[in-house]
């Protein structure tokens, strides 16, 4: 007489796979939203490394620090996930910071003042400093930012609206 096998998992067996698929989803949705507002966050970091150089050499030649218009430099002011890339500081013509503002809609709940469409967009910056030559980056708004004087140490400072840190690239802390 031959012994019947069963064949199959067990209640238990059954209970600790899907415990153990609970946890790991826990874990990896919320790595999941930093990762694309992280990808999101770069493409602000692409469109102003578009414009350094023009600007550099804009700055350099005739001391205008300008997108667009008559004097200043043609570039992609915009795309996915950035409304704009403009000119921007404490006052106008007195800084060489550009920023870029994220659009308030479509993003990553991470780049708006509040989860919900319509909130404030958030920004970033790279600050020029003409002394020394040399690009800095920080988070928030250019507000903070002031032309540079003689001491040749003025680096971007942290403005207004600024993104989550863990959003941020490591080098623009």
């Amino acid at each position: 007489m031959m012994k019947n096998i069963q064949k199959g998992f067990t209640l238990i067996e059954l209970m600790i796979v899907v415990a153990i698929i609970g946890i790991l989803a826990a874990v990896a949705i919320p790595a999941y939203g930093d990762y694309t507002a992280r990808a999101q966050a770069a493409e602000a970091f692409t469109l102003m490394d578009g414009v350094k150089t023009p600007l550099t050499e804009l700055y350099t030649s005739n001391g205008d620090f300008l997108i667009g218009g008559a004097s200043g430099i043609s570039a992609i002011t915009s795309g996915k996930y950035v409304a704009d890339l403009s000119v921007a500081g404490a006052t106008a013509g007195s800084t060489t910071s550009i920023q870029a503002n994220f659009k308030n809609a479509g993003v990553s709940s991470r780049l708006l003042t509040n989860s919900t469409a319509g909130g404030t967009p958030l920004s970033v910056h790279m600050y020029y400093n003409p002394d020394t030559g040399s690009w800095t980056c920080a988070n928030g708004d250019a507000s903070a930012d002031v032309i540079q004087t003689a001491n040749g140490g003025e680096v971007a400072l942290v403005g207004a609206n600024t993104i989550p840190l863990n959003v941020l690239p490591k080098s623009c802390g």
